[in-house]
């Protein structure tokens, strides 16, 4: 079994470049599941569906979780309570790492870290799993803390201490971002769009300009691996 456990930030993404439908048939070919949190849930579906501007999206989200595309955590015998459990630990701990200014320096919120909570969960069953998370600082609180740290401080123009050993608390996370899902789609035939030479790079600076946290270095690399 693989999983694909979903962030708000990720779907968001495909959403507003209108990828919805190439996501589901991205699940068609993918041995494995798209999850969801109940927490993800909320920020994706349950509160923008009470938000005139974003009712539309919200909408096609729950769409997918309707037709089956993503699933809850139950289809793999995990249970929500665990999760809401292990995401308010995690967070405590998270939000504790850097200090500046005097105050504690708040990085992620449930949704995304409700993701990591599932995934060491996922992991002590044995099961294969990725995060697709768009959005930098839970990625590099996971892969880089250090150069988050230097994020930090250019970002609040203050000095930045941490506490190294909560660090620990974030290793072995597995990430993914929507720029290399679309390069997947891109390869296995997914985007019907006529290829005139530049659909790869419209759908990668797509997806940048639109909320995935990548480099137009990083993109070259993609584009390369064409």
């Amino acid at each position: 079994m693989k999983v694909i456990i979903f962030d708000a930030s990720t779907l968001i993404t495909f959403a507003m470049n209108g990828l919805l439908s190439e996501l589901r048939e991205l699940k068609k070919i993918f041995k494995g599941k798209f999850i969801i949190t109940e927490e993800v849930k909320r920020e994706i579906i349950d509160k923008p569906l009470k938000i005139k501007r974003f009712e539309l999206e919200a909408l096609q989200i729950k769409q997918l979780l309707d037709n089956g595309t993503l699933e809850k955590p139950s289809v793999l015998n995990v249970d929500e309570n665990k999760i809401s459990k292990d995401t308010i630990e995690l967070m405590k701990i998270a939000n504790k790492i850097f200090q500046g200014r005097g105050r504690e320096i708040h990085l992620i919120s449930s949704g995304e870290t409700s993701c990591l909570a599932l995934s060491r969960i996922l992991y002590e069953k044995k099961i294969k799993n990725i995060i697709a998370v768009d959005e930098r600082t839970t990625r590099m609180l996971g892969e880089k803390p250090e150069n988050l740290e230097n994020l930090l401080r250019k970002k609040l123009h203050t000095d930045v201490r941490f506490n190294e050993g909560n660090f620990k608390s974030f290793e072995g996370f597995k990430f993914i971002r929507s720029s290399e899902l679309v390069y997947v789609m891109y390869k296995k035939g997914i985007i019907k769009l006529k290829d005139s030479g530049i659909v790869l790079d419209a759908l990668l600076y797509g997806v940048k300009y639109k909320g995935c946290a990548i480099s137009d270095d990083e993109i070259k690399e993609i584009k390369r691996m064409k």
